[in-house]
C-alpha cells in the first residue's frame, strides 16, 4: 500500500470489481482483460478513481523479444481513471513500486500507447519510459458490433473465420526496466519519442456517477 498528501493521493490494491467497472466506465476498451492481473487502485481524497491493471498481455512472443523468461517481463495493459489532480505518470511510478515488491523476478514492464484513440504515450514519456518503436499496422475484427483484437476474439468465439476485418495503425511500444542490467541491456533500442497528434487533447477517461465507488482488496493480490 502507499500513500501521499499531494492531493491526497492513495494507491492500494484494487478488488477485482473495482477493477472491472473502471475498465468497462473509463477505458475506451470498456472491458476488463483476461488471464492472471494484478490490480492497483487510485483514491483521491477518499473517493475511487480507477486503477492500473498488469497482466500478460496479447504478445505471447513477449518474453522472447526481449530475452527474458515468462516470470521477468509483464505488461501495463490498463490505464482505467476518471477524472483526477494527481498526474498519472506519478501513480504509474508508485504502482510499479508495488509491482515489483510483488513480483521480485520482474525485470521489464511494456505498455501500449495506440494512435488510432490519438495516443502517443505522453505519460510514459513523463516516466522516463523508453520507446521501442511503433508496431506495424495490424488487422483487427468486427465482433459484436465493436473493433476488437484477434486474440480476444479466439478466446470468446473460439475463431475469428466470417468476420469482418480492418487494418489499423501499429502501437507505440514503451518500456521500463526495473533494474540497472536490464536498463543496460535495452537503452541501445531507445528511439526519439513520438509527438502528440494536434487532434488529440489533455485529460483523462470519461467521468462516471458519483454514487459508484467500488473498493479496495482486503487481500495480499498473487504475483503474476
Amino acid at each position: 500500500m502507499s500513500s501521499s498528501s499531494k492531493s491526497d493521493l492513495r494507491v492500494d490494491w484494487a478488488t477485482h470489481a473495482a477493477a472491472k467497472y473502471a475498465c468497462e466506465h473509463w477505458h475506451y476498451s470498456g472491458c476488463m482483460p483476461a488471464g492472471k492481473l494484478v490490480k492497483i487502485g487510485a483514491w483521491e481524497r477518499g473517493e475511487y478513481k480507477g486503477c492500473l491493471i498488469f497482466g500478460m498481455g496479447a504478445n505471447n512472443n513477449l518474453p522472447k523479444t526481449y530475452k527474458l523468461q515468462c516470470t521477468e517481463v509483464c505488461e501495463l495493459v490498463r490505464i482505467a481513471l476518471r477524472g483526477h489532480d494527481f498526474t498519472v505518470s506519478r501513480l504509474v511510478r508508485i504502482a510499479l513500486k508495488m509491482l515489483k515488491e510483488l513480483n521480485p523476478g520482474i525485470r521489464l514492464v511494456v505498455s501500449y500507447a495506440d494512435p488510432k484513440q490519438l495516443h502517443h504515450g505522453g505519460v510514459y514519456q513523463a516516466g522516463g519510459w523508453i520507446f521501442d518503436g511503433t508496431q506495424s499496422s495490424q488487422t483487427e475484427y468486427i465482433y459484436k458490433g465493436v473493433q476488437t483484437h484477434g486474440r480476444s476474439v479466439m478466446a470468446s468465439r473460439g475463431t475469428i473465420k466470417g468476420l469482418p476485418k480492418i487494418r489499423v495503425p501499429g502501437k507505440h511500444r514503451y518500456l521500463m526496466p526495473l533494474d540497472p542490467e536490464m536498463r543496460a541491456r535495452i537503452k541501445p533500442l531507445a528511439q526519439p519519442y513520438p509527438k502528440r497528434p494536434k487532434q488529440a487533447t489533455p485529460g483523462t477517461t470519461s467521468e462516471a456517477a458519483g454514487q459508484n465507488r467500488p473498493g479496495r482488496s482486503n487481500s495480499q493480490p498473487e504475483a503474476i
